[in-house]
Order: structure tokens, then C-alpha cells, then sequence
């Protein structure tokens, strides 16, 4: 069980870059606590991939955080929250917190969400696993789901409030619109980059759930812990993992992050084992 004052980090994994949002998430709501974020930048998207090997690939993930001594783990992909979670519940002695179950909880948590949209990669649509947490806390709303694979490359592109982006939003969420929503889920990690369209072009009258945001509350509530800020001096120490250096990854990852990067390093799998990688 964790107990607060454990200054033991927290585990942070996403099947690239885009955790990186919830990661923001987590520090912003819990200032105090460190972080030990990996990307598995060399095999990303994961959306593409079936589960049995979604699995696998966040079962070695997991792997790598837990010689950190994490308290806890944050599946921060979608498409691993969808198929992982109960594999990595067996596997581990911690708690660990996916972006489904936290950004479904958040939709319904008005009582009001009726019409529900969920825009994700198509394997997490595929999956209809924000289908099943909505179906189990909120059994009265209507959940529509589409695929959004285009908004993955724009905001890594930084393309936030381009016009391509805009008429790929259009395109994308004109049947959600049609549905005349409550609320639309961010299924995806890269996706709160885009709000400010996403927002425009659904209407101010649609709630946007970030799931991340949600799910850094949800951590702070296992934890026992509410955004005390480090103490006076101290600055608590984060690090990055990654599992393929990526050219643009200084400018990109500061975007999704919303700050300078601490210290980041790429490590590779090799005989069943994680190494570090020669600079």
C-alpha cells in the first residue's frame, strides 16, 4: 500500500510521445511527486498493432519502470489501457492507472452525458473499451466512437491551429456533431494539443474530456496526495526513456510537455533484457 511521504516516482508509460501530455497532467496537479517516463519511440504506433502484441510490448515496459522502484504505473496510451490493463494487474505488485477508466469516469461525472463521443486511434476504437467503462458507469448514455488517425502526425507536426487541421477536424467529427453530443472523450494523448479546434469546431455547448488530466487526479487520489508543492528549494527529478532517439524530439517533446525536458535517454531491448543505449 502507498502511503503519502513515499518519495519512491511514479512510472509514466506511452507507446511514444504523446504520454507526455498526461505526464504535464500529473505535474501540474502533483508538483512534488518524480517521474520516470518511457516512450517506446521504436515501436510506436501501437495503434496499428493486435493486442496480443500491445500486450507484450507494455508488459517489457512495465518491466523497465519497476527497477525504478515505482509506487505506481500510468498506461498513459489509450490502445494499451484498452488491451494491457488486466494482463499488467496480474504481473505487478502496484497500483496502476490506465486513461480509459479515468477519462470515462470524467465523462460521466455530471450525471448529464447522455450522448457521449469518444475520438481515438482505430485500434482503441476497435477495442470499444471506453464502450464497456461508459456501459459500466454510466449505462444510460449513447456512445458514439470515430477514429481520428490524421490528428496523431498534425500535432506532432505542431500543426495546432493550421487549416489542414481544421478541415481534417471537420471531416472527422461531422457524424459526431450530427449526434448533437453532452460530451467528447480525447481518446488519445496527442489530442488536448488540438482543443482549441476540436472545441471550435463541435461548439461550446460539447464538454472535451481530457482523460489524461483526469487521470493524474485519479493517481493523486490512490496516492493520498493533492498537489503539495516541493519543498522550499528542492526540485524534484524526473527522467525520460526512450526507446529510439528521435530528430525532433527536443521541440516536440517540450510542446507535449509544456516545459524544458529533463534529462532524457534511449535504451533498447536486447536478449530479453533493456540496455542502455551507446551515446
Amino acid at each position: 500500500m502507498v502511503v503519502t511521504g513515499d518519495d519512491r516516482p511514479i512510472g509514466v508509460f506511452d507507446s511514444g510521445i504523446g504520454g507526455l501530455t498526461v505526464a504535464r497532467e500529473v505535474l501540474r496537479i502533483l508538483p512534488e511527486e518524480k517521474l520516470i517516463y518511457f516512450g517506446d519511440t521504436a515501436r510506436v504506433p501501437y495503434g496499428t498493432k493486435s493486442g496480443e502484441t500491445v500486450t507484450r510490448f507494455t508488459l517489457e515496459a512495465a518491466e523497465f519502470l519497476r527497477d525504478f522502484d515505482i509506487k505506481a504505473l500510468i498506461v498513459a496510451c489509450n490502445t494499451a489501457s484498452a488491451y494491457a490493463l488486466p494482463a499488467l494487474d496480474e504481473r505487478l505488485q502496484l497500483p496502476v492507472v490506465g486513461v480509459i477508466e479515468s477519462g470515462a469516469r470524467a465523462a460521466a461525472e455530471s450525471g448529464a452525458a447522455r450522448r457521449v463521443g469518444v475520438i481515438g486511434t482505430a485500434a482503441t476504437v476497435a477495442s470499444h473499451a471506453y464502450d464497456r467503462a461508459l456501459a459500466k458507469i454510466a449505462p444510460q448514455a449513447e456512445v458514439t466512437s470515430v477514429a481520428c488517425p490524421l490528428f496523431v502526425p498534425l500535432a506532432e507536426e505542431g500543426w495546432l491551429e493550421h487549416p489542414v487541421t481544421r478541415q481534417v477536424a471537420e471531416a472527422y467529427l461531422a457524424p459526431l456533431r450530427e449526434r448533437q453530443l453532452d460530451v467528447l472523450i480525447l481518446g488519445c494523448t496527442h489530442y488536448p494539443l488540438l482543443r482549441p479546434v476540436l472545441q471550435d469546431v463541435m461548439g461550446p455547448s460539447v464538454r472535451l474530456v481530457d482523460a489524461g488530466a483526469h487521470t493524474a487526479h485519479a493517481v493523486g487520489e490512490l496516492l493520498g496526495v493533492a498537489g503539495r508543492a516541493p519543498a522550499l528549494g528542492s526540485s524534484p527529478e524526473h527522467r525520460i526513456f526512450l526507446t529510439d532517439a528521435l530528430p525532433a524530439f527536443q521541440r516536440t517533446g517540450e510542446r507535449f510537455l509544456g516545459r524544458a525536458l529533463p534529462p532524457v535517454e534511449v535504451v533498447r531491448r536486447d536478449e530479453e533484457k533493456w540496455v542502455r543505449a551507446l551515446a
